[in-house]
């Protein structure tokens, strides 16, 4: 049996070693095609062909036969901004061959080696010059022609210019530009998101957008590549994903300009999001609904296969913004709403929320005034006079009267809410006494044994991708019987400010390092309550994300 779950393993392994040396040796040869292809370009620009085939030279040299200075090619060590710069490279090459048409350009785009293979087989097609520099010169005869009202030089300029280009193309290829361009920017260096819950209340606000850098805690190369552009993980007004899965490209993180700091906002990809069920109002996991943590109607509906289950690779997950409590090797817990780090107290933010009662002899409190005090009215339930409050609003409600009195309220251990979901082991946690627990740091062992197996089963098996079974009282990894583990990752512990009303690491458990998105830069548009009809938080805009 053991022998058999190795073989399975090693089977899956195999084949995703297959893709990456596939996807590797499709990169090798059409770079090895590009310079070959190459060599005839430059023999009939009167370069040597042999320096096509120089890694570097190769680039110098394009850079001088488009009109670029040498040093330009420099730019191609630079991640992100070498995609453009080869980009350009590759047109302005054909265009020095005289290849002006939309098509040339595009194909120049989408594959090189093939254009460059054409225009060198071709014996009519002649390098005219560095494009660059010649279009520069046309321009200059033509802005020469209209200072000296030269119409009939300017006629026929015009008539022959090369470089001409229909009002259609020009918009054409500038919406190809903006829309290729706000891609990569979107993907590796800075995205706009907006907050839709208020699990961060009241840091960040229902209806807040904010900017978010993917460049602060590290570029993560794409792994999925088939997509369209400008859209995360579904066509808006559809039933349908913007992506197609497979193929896909190995993952990689570039170096960090910072760490992830304690109390940083950090935005993430959802660790249970790998398979989910998708409603009008929210998101299911299917562990959700293996704990029955859905609504009732939600819950029906998946158990008679009236919904869909899709499943999501790491980089199409839903996007989550919460608070990082804790970092990897920390020893976490909650006693009575305090969160503790490694036995100490953790610093509270300004605004975290619990949920309160509120009473008053004298009646209901007018609405207004708790909005006046920033309350979120739309995620209260004002007929039991229950809201969520951070302490500022709390001192002050109470200062609205002295027979005004608010009572915390407290939630009981639910098992199956609550990560790890072990009701023999670790029945007694809830939302406000929770752990002790620790979180798993890259290169740290720990001892595992069935009785605390529930905190790290997700770890093993899907983040680190092990087989991992359980059978008479023993683990097995990869078929081995073991009673300890070293992970392969950092990992992080979320939490929402509004503690009462936030799904975080208390329900999913740890956020593996690989699913790390970026870092909230500021907010730059903010609507009341997430409607624009309820007008603009105007004292938000342009104001800080990490507010603590």
């Amino acid at each position: 049996m053991g022998h058999g779950h190795l073989s399975t393993h090693s089977i899956l392994h195999s084949f995703i070693h297959f893709i990456k040396m596939a996807i590797l040796i499709f990169l090798i040869v059409s770079y090895l095609l590009f310079s070959i292809t190459m060599m005839k370009l430059f023999a009939k620009a009167g370069e040597d062909g042999w320096k096509a085939l120089v890694p570097g030279l190769n680039f110098i040299i394009m850079c001088k036969l488009v009109g670029h200075k040498t040093a330009h090619a420099a730019w191609l060590l630079v991640p992100i901004v070498n995609i453009f710069i080869y980009v350009g490279l590759c047109v302005d090459m054909v265009r020095s061959f005289g290849k002006y048409e939309f098509w040339h350009s595009a194909l120049a785009v989408v594959y090189a080696p093939i254009i460059f293979y054409m225009v060198g087989a071709n014996k009519d097609d002649k390098y005219l010059g560095p494009t660059l520099k010649m279009e520069k010169e046309y321009a200059s005869k033509l802005e020469e022609a209209r200072q000296s009202n030269n119409n009939r030089e300017l006629q026929k300029l015009m008539r022959q210019n090369p470089y001409k280009k229909s009002s259609s193309r020009e918009w054409a290829e500038a919406i190809i530009f903006a829309v290729f361009a706000a891609a990569f920017i979107r993907m590796f260096l800075i995205e706009a998101y907006t907050i839709p819950t208020s699990s961060m209340e009241g840091s960040l606000k229902v209806g807040d957008f904010l900017f978010v850098s993917k460049a602060h805690y590290g570029i993560r190369t794409p792994k999925t590549i088939l997509m369209l552009p400008l859209l995360h993980n579904r066509i808006p007004g559809t039933d349908c994903e913007s992506y197609i899965s497979k193929p896909n490209l190995p993952f990689y993180r570039l170096p960090a300009l910072t760490d992830i700091k304690r109390y940083d906002p950090v935005v993430f990809n959802y660790p249970e999001g790998d398979s989910v069920y998708i409603f009008p109002e929210r998101t299911w996991s299917i562990n959700d609904y293996r704990r029955g943590a859905m609504t009732p109607q939600r819950f029906m509906q998946v158990k008679t296969g009236q919904a869909e289950l899709v499943v999501r690779p790491i980089d199409k997950k839903d996007h989550y913004i919460k608070r990082c409590i804790g970092l990897p090797g920390d020893s976490l817990q909650v006693i009575d709403r305090q969160v503790y780090i490694n036995g100490k107290p953790a610093r509270n933010p300004t605004h975290m929320q619990f949920l309160y009662r509120v009473n008053s002899s004298s009646g209901p409190i007018n609405q207004s005034k708790l909005e006046d005090l920033g309350v979120n009215i739309s995620e209260a339930n004002p007929a039991e006079g229950i809201y969520f409050l951070d302490s500022l609003q709390l001192e002050k409600i109470k200062a609205l009267g002295p027979d005004v009195t608010a009572e915390v309220l407290t939630f009981p251990s639910k098992p199956d809410q609550y990560f790890p979901h072990d009701a023999k082991n670790f029945g007694n946690w809830a939302n406000d006494n929770y752990g002790p627990i620790y979180i798993p740091k890259k290169g740290a062992t720990v001892k595992i044994s069935p009785e605390n197996i529930a905190l790290y089963e997700r770890v093993i098996s899907n983040y680190e991708e092990n087989d991992l079974k359980i059978k008479d009282g023993k683990i097995f990894i990869n078929g081995q019987e073991t009673d300890n583990y070293t992970f392969k990752m950092d990992y992080y512990w979320m939490m929402g400010d509004n503690r009462h009303n936030s799904e975080d690491s208390r329900v999913w458990g740890f956020v593996p390092h690989n699913h790390i998105v970026g870092k909230p830069l500021f907010i730059w548009f903010s609507t009341k309550n997430g409607n624009m009809f309820n007008g603009i938080n105007w004292s938000r805009i342009f104001t800080s994300a990490n507010k603590m």
